[in-house]
């Protein structure tokens, strides 16, 4: 029986184990918290991701490794990587879990970005903003996601402010893009260089968090699916990736955007579990172990509501038809990611009554935002 090591006990760890089981796949799975939540489904080993007796009594239990999160220690992925395969590479971790490397990466496969400028000073800070326009977005270059490490500039005036909230730190600062949606693409890669893409979802975030997400909405069209899989291609060749990627995308003027990429399983592509033939989580342990890959297609129309906070009356959401809940057994806190709703229907109008009847319940106050198949 192969054992996969999991780095990240939350909750994208604790679905990888739960679609590896199904291959027979047993998970060893490296936390500092001993109640991480994917402890409920996989060996929990508790540690610090950089604790080298746990290094390597994951090293010597498990055949691979991969993670759930891009925040990895490169130092630790190196180590890792000496021992036993480890996908993605290290280098590829290295490159998504720095924002400048990042940008540096989309330009070096000739994928188009926002302007940007690195800056470690105040004043270099200052100059970035007379050369990008206000307002711009200064962000740290690791450890940002869910809209953390971010600050929104409108002028010289907000610059002190800013630097010395986000620590006087190594940043990047991003000019504005004038975008009509967010989009996101899920994609796969085996060793052997096999590809399987998703559907672009859109996506609809709320104070930086993601909501909703919705595969072939407005304004999706089979032309920019294709450029977007063409983007995704140079990314995952040029990183010889293996594993499950994702990029977030900006759509401006029908054009895209590369915004960020995330070395793993995505949140916008959790709806796959139910809503495709093969879910983006099972997709991964295929690649890492160099299997072939599942077919991506669609099986209905569908959608992802993500549940903040603590779950609500599953049985308001577990009447509906083809609507299912996947409560993460996390403990409830203010805009903790406890769980995500995958609703699935027979139509696309369908779907975007049931959508409304889940946000209805689920977050009331953000009904409207609710992504569409034709513009509102």
């Amino acid at each position: 029986m192969t054992t996969i090591g999991i780095i990240g006990g939350g909750q994208l760890g604790r679905m990888l184990a739960q679609a590896g089981s199904t291959l027979g796949c047993r998970f060893l799975i490296l936390d500092p918290s001993p109640s991480a939540c994917a402890g409920g489904v996989g060996e929990l080993l508790v540690g610090q991701y950089d604790d080298e007796a746990r290094l390597v009594e994951l090293s010597r239990r498990a055949d691979v490794v991969t993670v759930e999160f891009e925040n990895v220690p490169p130092d630790a992925a190196r180590y890792l990587a000496a021992l036993l395969p480890v996908h993605p590479s290290p280098s590829a971790l290295a490159t998504a879990r720095d924002r400048l490397f990042e940008k540096e990466a989309f330009r070096r496969f000739h994928i188009p970005i926002a302007d940007f400028r690195s800056v470690s000073s105040e004043e270099e800070l200052r100059r970035a903003g007379e050369e990008l326009g206000y307002p711009c977005f200064l962000k740290t270059r690791v450890f940002g996601y869910d809209g953390r490490g971010q600050w929104v500039l409108h002028g010289q005036e907000d610059i002190t402010a800013a630097f010395d909230a986000l620590g006087k730190v190594p940043l990047v600062c991003e000019a504005r893009v004038p975008f009509e949606a967010e989009v996101s693409l899920v994609a796969a890669r085996n060793p052997q260089g096999e590809f399987r893409f998703y559907p672009l979802n859109v996506n609809v975030h709320e104070k930086g968090v993601l909501r909703f997400s919705r595969p072939n909405a407005w304004p999706v069209t089979p032309d920019l699916q294709s450029r977007a899989e063409a983007l995704m291609e140079k990314l995952l060749v040029g990183l010889d990736y293996v594993g499950v990627l994702a990029v977030e995308l900006f759509v401006v003027n029908g054009e895209l955007v590369a915004n960020e990429m995330a070395p793993r399983v995505h949140n916008s592509g959790h709806h796959t579990i139910e809503g495709s033939r093969t879910s983006q989580f099972e997709n991964q342990v295929r690649a890492i172990l160099g299997l072939p890959l599942g077919d991506t297609t669609p099986l209905a129309p569908v959608a992802m509501v993500n549940l903040l906070g603590e779950v609500p009356d599953m049985g308001a959401l577990l009447k509906m038809k083809d609507v299912h809940v996947h409560a993460y057994g996390k403990s409830a806190s203010p805009g903790r990611k406890v769980g995500h709703v995958t609703v699935r229907a027979d139509s696309e109008d369908e779907l975007d009554a049931k959508l409304d009847a889940v946000a209805t319940i689920v977050c009331p106050e953000l009904a409207a935002k609710v992504p569409r198949r034709t513009k509102a």
